[in-house]
């Protein structure tokens, strides 16, 4: 227990002391080890409260009053400090600035063993009553208890506020693992309603190409028909408009393709084989597979890859197809990056992404840089939440169910947004990750 949390009883121990027996001055202390440490005071003057403090912590070894009364756990008394023999000078001179000539220590004892002590001092010389002792030792007695109470019960109070913490703890981990067991029953169910909406959306896509093309070959066959210049312009208009209705219901529909395919990758089990994997070949994979994927949906599309790979890379333990999505979904985002800043008509702008590698140690880094047009802020708060709805257009919005899912199911320690994530430039995503024997991260 710390002095502070006792110092109400140790007060109204010295203060009823010296109230009890008349006394111009009354202390307590306590036993800290081999010191004695003063633990409350009431002096008749400041001077005197000033030399009582000087005067600890003390030796319990020391020739003190105090110190002998603790030791010996016997009572001490001195009739008159000035009068009696082999008081030493310094004894009285502290008597005087305290302003007494008779004082009476009595210890306090818990099982036979001092626990501190009680004094109590007054102005003239002379002894203490018979009664006045016994009323001091039964004090004593009393603080003892007083004392105790009050540890046991600062005791428990730190107990309880212990046990409230530690309930506080099981039902956030029972909340949490109710949540766990809600998300986890999501899977099999994302995974029926996503095959379920993607025939039909197969359907739209492929009719509103075939549309597309169908209104190209209509307006190849009018050309041939022989029309008043108000009835074909009509028609180029009407022609034009269905046109571009056709792409955009295309264009939504891939959009929403997509997202039908990443709720079957986040709905699917299993992580494959954990195997060593050399971590510079698995990154140029993920490079070469990303952009031919980007190049087959749009063929004019065009970026410059740089590669830095640390040789020193080597092999690291892991899910290689795992850790494969996780890298082709971040390199789209910044393929799709790159094509939203280039759509914004920067000029002179040459879209460029670049992975690294980097032997770290115990540890292995892949980053993934691109020069677009960045994530966000919001974004980066909200790209890690499970199930979160990002808009459309953020280029976070295909990887972080990936990022989830290394985490639940290929045993990777740390996938996170962290510091390094914020303080990178917007054009910029990295991934953070840690497999068993040898990081990635």
């Amino acid at each position: 227990m710390s002095r502070t949390d006792l110092q109400p009883v140790f007060d109204v121990i010295s203060e009823s002391s010296r109230r009890l027996l008349g006394g111009q001055t009354a202390l307590v202390t306590r036993v800290v080890g081999d010191m004695l440490h003063l633990a409350a005071c009431t002096a008749g003057s400041r001077a005197s409260h000033e030399e009582i403090r000087a005067s600890f912590p003390a030796l319990l070894t020391s020739s003190g009053i105090h110190s002998r009364a603790a030791m010996n756990s016997v009572m001490e008394f001195r009739s008159d400090i000035e009068t009696e023999p082999g008081v030493p000078e310094a004894v009285k001179e502290m008597a005087r600035i305290r302003g007494y000539r008779r004082i009476i220590v009595v210890p306090m004892l818990c099982e036979g063993v001092a626990i501190g002590t009680i004094g109590v001092s007054r102005a003239e010389p002379g002894t203490f009553s018979d009664s006045q002792i016994n009323l001091l030792n039964s004090f004593a007695d009393q603080a003892v208890i007083a004392i105790e109470n009050a540890r046991l019960f600062e005791e428990v109070q730190a107990r309880t506020t212990l046990l409230a913490e530690s309930l506080d703890d099981l039902r956030g981990a029972q909340d949490r693992l109710v949540q766990t067991e809600k998300l986890a029953s999501l899977g099999p169910l994302t995974a029926g309603i996503a095959h379920e909406i993607k025939n039909p959306l197969n359907f739209v896509k492929n009719f509103a190409a075939l549309s597309v093309e169908l209104t190209d070959e209509l307006n190849d066959a009018l050309m041939a028909v022989v029309l008043p210049d108000d009835i074909r312009d009509e028609l180029d208009e009407l022609r034009g408009l269905l046109k571009d209705n056709l792409q955009k219901i295309l264009q939504h529909g891939r959009r929403a393709d997509s997202i039908v395919k990443n709720m079957l990758l986040h709905s699917r089990g299993g992580g494959g084989e954990h195997r060593p994997t050399d971590v510079n070949t698995l990154v140029e994979e993920s490079l070469n597979l990303a952009l031919h994927g980007a190049r087959a949906e749009k063929p004019q599309f065009n970026v410059t890859l740089r590669r830095d790979f640390d040789l020193d890379a080597g092999v690291a333990d892991v899910f290689p197809q795992e850790i494969t999505r996780v890298l082709l979904n971040l390199i789209s985002n910044g393929f799709y990056a790159v094509s939203e800043r280039r759509g914004d008509s920067c000029p002179g702008f040459e879209a460029e992404l670049c992975a690294s590698t980097r032997n770290r140690g115990e540890h292995v880094e892949i980053r993934i840089r691109d020069n677009g047009a960045g994530i966000p802020p919001e974004v980066k708060e909200k790209m890690f939440y499970p199930w979160e709805l990002l808009p459309s257009r953020s280029p976070a919005s295909t990887s972080r169910h990936v990022l989830f899912t290394g985490r639940r199911q290929s045993g990777w320690q740390n996938v996170r947004p962290d510091s390094r994530l914020r303080t990178l430039p917007l054009g910029c995503s990295a991934l953070v990750a840690g497999a068993s024997s040898r990081r990635v991260s």
